[in-house]
């Protein structure tokens, strides 16, 4: 999961006096951004060095710091006067200076968002800190014996009993009783401080302050819908027929903790041949080292600050965050030798090189990625390669005998891996709006009718617990998992681009970029070192030479 980056404020001066040219107003911005800087460029490092601290040991006091400094960033974003200032200079247009025009833009949505009574905002930090470190530090028990993600994952992929699935399913949801209440809770304070900013709620303002658009998205997910249903149905179908005649039951019985995941949001691994075991005797670090090396992309400075492998009080999932924004970069995994893993590394390790790319002469303001999801496009573009029969044969030194067996399911697995999780992304950000919209709803009756509609599971009978509220990126990154979406679909986009026009190819058949060092470069050029000097879609159009769009993910995917 990609950290959200988070935009600093900037100090209050004077008003420029009558009588200054055009430009003066041009010349108070960059000294109001030369005093800020200096100001939150130390900050900034605390925090993300404290939250770095807190996930890593799960250290109550370094969730305490956490919360202590976000507070202190969040109090400046908060400043009525910087904030009118602010306004003053986007109204004026006088800002002309397109990096300079840039920042305003970046600066005031920060603002924007941040317009909170102190009491509130405390409130929303505090309470968002103790539901993360719940999350990271709680451990779901099977029959009274604590268990990781890992083991939970493990037991749902190999388990045939039923009986023994539905525990290990249970345990994964344990978590959700614990952090429900507190979320509800947040959300309506999250849900005060919009509508005192004038939005309905704050789905929608945070969709406004990342320079999204609700009507734009609604637009882009049911297009998604109406293509996905007839081929998403007919691998659904397919593949129920199969995990049913494994664990001895009807198609009609299947329940969620049939899959092979908690959510089933990944690819279960049932066409008579495991990935895994092609990783089973690698070094899945080592392979993803040596991959980006060869990309002219070297992760080396990246791994050797990063956390990769488990341990108490660790949280249990993956991220990656960016220090200082001058390179600091770190991974955050739990690693096995696996191809889920292999997937995940190679995905932390694509937001890496995003960040560790930058141009870092670029305005300290707009050293971050265009978008959260431009970012995820990266990160989601190298995943895919974990089950690339080409990249696999490549890396892993497999027989030609060896990736023709993979080739015979690997376009089954592809497209399967795509329309599982966009069928799963709709799941999450219908019930995201939905629970903006109105907290005080069924929100399990919300979550089962949303999950049966896109995803064709049917719900537990007599299920009342809060399973949604096991998912954590309602509590961390909220209004943000539609960007994994957008993200598949630009990937997409690019893949088509790098194909076309940077290894001038008729088709993807057989890329693996493995040793593709031009692939690496145009990354690095039209993408890594843009930051976010321009907005996302303008980022897009100069990397592709169109705007985003979907139709590259549906020919790769779905067609």
């Amino acid at each position: 999961m990609k950290r959200l980056y988070i935009t600093m404020g900037l100090l209050l001066m004077g008003a420029a006096p009558r009588g200054y040219a055009d430009n003066a107003k041009e010349s108070q911005l960059k000294e109001f951004i030369a005093s800020h800087v200096e100001k939150i460029k130390p900050l900034d490092k605390q925090a993300n060095l404290a939250w770095w601290d807190a996930a890593v040991t799960g250290d109550p006091k370094a969730y305490d710091r956490s919360s202590e400094l976000q507070l202190q960033i969040r109090r400046i974003y908060s400043d009525p006067q910087d904030f009118a200032l602010l306004q003053g200079l986007k109204k004026s247009r006088q800002v002309k200076d397109p990096l300079l025009a840039r920042q305003l833009t970046v600066l005031h949505n920060a603002y924007l968002a941040n317009q909170i009574e102190p009491g509130l905002l405390k409130q929303i930090v505090e309470l968002g800190t103790q539901i993360e470190k719940n999350f990271s530090t709680f451990r779901g028990a099977i029959d009274g014996k604590k268990v990781t993600d890992n083991e939970i994952k493990d037991l749902l992929k190999d388990q045939t009993d039923s009986a023994q699935r539905h525990k290990a399913w249970l345990a994964s949801k344990q978590v959700a009783e614990v952090v429900a209440p507190d979320l509800i809770r947040l959300v309506k304070l999250r849900n005060e401080a919009a509508r005192k900013l004038g939005f309905d709620n704050y789905h929608t303002m945070a969709l406004a302050t990342g320079e999204q658009d609700v009507k734009d998205l609604d637009r882009i997910f049911a297009d998604l819908y109406q293509r996905t249903n007839k081929p998403f149905a007919k691998v659904k179908a397919e593949l129920d027929g199969i995990l049913a005649k494994r664990y001895g039951v009807a198609p009609a019985e299947l329940r969620p903790w049939h899959y092979h995941d908690p959510f089933f949001q990944e690819t279960p691994m049932v066409y008579d041949l495991d990935l895994d075991v092609y990783y089973e005797d690698k070094d899945v670090r080592k392979l993803a080292e040596q991959f980006y090396a060869g990309l002219g992309l070297p992760v080396d400075a990246i791994l050797a600050h990063s956390d990769l492998y488990e341990k108490e009080g660790k949280n249990p999932h993956a991220f990656c965050t960016h220090i200082d924004r001058e390179g600091d970069v770190r991974i955050l995994c739990n690693l096995r030798n696996n191809e889920n893993w292999m997937e995940t590394i190679l995905h932390e390790l694509g937001h890496g090189v995003y960040d560790k790319y930058l141009d870092f002469s670029t305005p300290y303001l707009l050293r971050t990625p265009a978008h959260t999801f431009t970012t995820e496009a990266v990160a989601m573009f190298f995943g895919r390669l974990s089950r690339n029969p080409a990249w696999m044969q490549q890396m892993l030194g497999l027989s030609d005998a060896q990736r023709a067996e993979i080739e015979k399911v690997g376009g089954k697995y592809a497209q399967l891996k795509q329309l599982i999780f966009a069928r799963w992304d709709m799941v999450m950000y219908y019930f995201e709006k939905g629970l903006y919209a109105n907290p005080d709803q069924d929100l399990t009756k919300l979550w089962w009718d949303l999950v049966e509609k896109y995803q064709l599971v049917k719900r537990p009978p007599n299920r009342t617990n809060p399973d949604w509220a096991a998912k954590i990126h309602f509590s961390v990154a909220p209004c943000y998992y539609h960007n994994y979406l957008l993200g598949e679909l630009l990937a997409s986009q690019w893949q088509h681009t790098l194909v076309k026009e940077v290894l001038a190819l008729k088709s993807d058949q057989g890329v693996s970029y493995v040793g593709q060092k031009q692939a690496g470069q145009f990354l690095k050029e039209e993408v890594f070192e843009a930051g976010n000097r321009y907005p996302w879609n303008e980022m897009i159009q100069r990397s592709t030479g169109e705007r985003l769009t979907a139709k590259y993910f549906v020919d790769q995917f779905v067609k």
